[in-house]
């Protein structure tokens, strides 16, 4: 079997010098049906290896599950990738960050008071042992020693950046060797002294992560690992967004150079992103450095190929650079073509507030809990209490976290944003029933917020009294596209408050279509089930990406929860996507 090994100064596949040329390809954001071609592309563009974190939180959403199945399902990523002629480099965290929800720490996880959060307390290291073991277990036959094509297994991820428990650091390497992982193992850090020094381990090869000034991130690099070869672990070749912000895009000509000169210095690499795909579901992360910045449905990342797999003029500059040291194949991909374009009409509205119980279950609390307290994973959920005061008040809470509307007998108030501070508002009366639809837009992936709870968080006062005796509707996400299963809506169903709208519509099985969304208010889509992620007209996107291999040639059903205004319902299907305006 082959033998993967670091050498003085370079990687040894089988004792001879291996560069590695490696893009990142995270299958947990591309439909399954869709991974040998991008696999494929990247083969074509002249890379020798595919990486991929692992999303702890997507394969464990409830304490006890593991799942594996379809866009989940790494072994047959592995696969793939080994039966293209390729290598692979498994990240599996436990933390990940990559714009990910909670950066891939499960929420339950803090559901206990005092729970250690990246660091070395009994119950948090207990709950990563258990998850390292489930996902180790699949990795382990693919390892290259075993004829598989996994050559690296990352410890943790720019821990640098966040602590310096060392004891932390390395009780995640052992339990990463401890789960049979023979192959090297490597830290990543950004390319600052203080980050690679806390985030390093003896006898681990260090690497670093990058976009620019590659000589010099080299050098700061070398200085923390005298001996092995040298990698950037992440070239950031692009970026992410955030709603209400533009769409990130970085010149083609500047990364070429970045990764030429990268290159030109004897480094292996790992591009970041090479094929970014999508946040698909409610899995996009948020920052927070004194403002709540949300992250956008799209991961198209302005990586060589963009979020629907098609190469850009990034891939063909790269792609030209990598023939510089390695040998490229001849063949290329095809270019895009324009997506089929149609437009069909929403109709069967059916309110949240007209039968509440067929969306969730409603729960009493004397004071307003978290989300976390709910349901597992409950992202979405009604407050509500009475008021018995006299003439107008003024309704403070704690915090929202991270986004509340706020209905007085039905009728609107106003919207409470964490984003903008936001927690006290002006009611024109201190009585009736007063309601609040919270919604989790993320959690945060980066930073010391990691593992905060969402919903309302601390008392909640009228006219600085608590206000008590509530009820809670836990909303279950996944009964939306089912809510016709019991007949058709009753008249008047798109009054105010949260509303799902369906459609039926024909289309090309396996030919990919973009969803306009320009029109809506804010809110999430499913395509026959599939759930295609958050809208927003905040923008800077405003389409959705629907893989084609969802669709069907006949009937297909698109189900819209608007929690806003829909201003047109109207689902119009656009020849391309849509994500927003540049930066000047």
């Amino acid at each position: 079997m082959p033998e993967f090994t670091i050498g003085e100064t370079d990687f040894l596949l089988d004792g001879e010098p291996f560069r590695i040329l490696s893009g990142a390809l995270h299958y947990f954001r591309v439909h399954p049906d869709h991974w040998a071609d991008r696999i494929e592309k990247a083969r074509l563009m002249g890379l020798n290896t595919i990486e991929t974190y692992v999303p702890w939180n997507a394969h464990s959403p409830r304490p006890g599950v593991f799942d594996t199945d379809g866009i989940l399902d790494l072994p047959r990523f592995l696969r793939l990738v080994g039966e293209a002629g390729m290598h692979a480099i498994v990240r599996p965290g436990p933390f990940i960050c990559a714009e990910w929800d909670n950066g891939g720490l499960p929420p339950w996880l803090f559901r206990e008071p005092g729970v250690g959060i990246r660091r070395h307390e009994p119950r948090f290291l207990d709950a990563v042992e258990k998850y390292l073991h489930q996902v180790l277990a699949l990795v382990r036959p693919h390892q290259v020693d075993q004829g598989g094509p996994v050559l690296l297994v990352q410890v943790e991820n720019e821990y640098g950046a966040y602590g310096d428990d060392r004891d932390y650091l390395q009780a995640v390497a052992d339990m990463i060797r401890g789960a049979g992982i023979d192959v090297p193992l490597v830290t990543v850090d950004q390319p600052v002294d203080a980050m690679l020094a806390a985030g390093g381990l003896d006898g681990v090869l260090r690497t670093s992560s990058f976009g620019s000034d590659s000589a010099n991130r080299l050098r700061t690099l070398r200085d923390h690992q005298p001996t092995g070869p040298l990698m950037c672990m992440e070239f950031w070749d692009g970026w992410f967004d955030h709603w209400g912000g533009i769409h990130h895009t970085t010149p083609v000509e500047q990364a070429a150079a970045e990764l030429d000169a990268l290159l030109a210095a004897g480094a292996s690499v790992n591009v970041y992103m090479f094929h970014g795909g999508t946040n698909f579901g409610l899995t996009s992360g948020a920052n927070d450095k004194g403002i709540y910045r949300p992250t956008v449905t799209s991961y198209d990342y302005d990586a060589p190929l963009d979020e629907a797999g098609n190469p850009t003029a990034k891939y063909f500059a790269f792609r030209d650079v990598i023939a510089r040291y390695a040998e490229v194949l001849a063949e290329v991909p095809g270019a895009a073509v324009p997506a089929p374009e149609q437009t069909v009409a929403l109709g069967e509205p059916v309110r949240l507030f007209e039968d509440p119980a067929a969306w969730g279950s409603w729960s009493r609390w004397e004071s307003p809990p978290v989300l976390d307290e709910l349901e597992t994973d409950t992202r979405l959920a009604v407050y509500r209490t009475e008021l018995s005061g006299d003439g107008p008040g003024v309704l403070t809470l704690g915090e929202v976290r991270d986004r509340a509307a706020v209905l007085l007998d039905g009728a609107p108030v106003g919207i409470l944003e964490r984003e903008h501070h936001e927690r006290a508002i002006a009611l024109p009366r201190a009585s009736g029933r007063l309601e609040l639809v919270v919604e989790d837009q993320g959690r945060v992936n980066y930073g010391a917020r990691i593992g905060e709870h969402k919903g309302l968080v601390g008392p909640a006062l009228l006219d600085g009294f608590p206000l008590t005796g509530w009820e809670v509707l836990a909303i279950d996400l996944d009964r939306v596209p089912r809510l016709w299963e019991s007949g058709p809506p009753d008249d008047g169903g798109s009054g105010v408050g949260p509303t799902a709208w369906r459609a039926h519509f024909s289309a090309e099985p396996d030919v990919d279509v973009f969803l306009d969304t320009s029109v809506w208010g804010k809110g999430i889509a499913w395509v026959n089930g599939f759930c295609l992620g958050r809208y927003w007209r905040r923008g800077p996107q405003h389409t959705l990406f629907v893989p084609g291999p969802l669709l069907r040639p006949a009937r297909n059903e698109l189900v819209v929860l608007e929690l806003d205004v829909l201003a047109d319902p109207t689902a119009r299907f656009v020849a391309g996507p849509s994500l927003g305006p540049l930066e000047d």
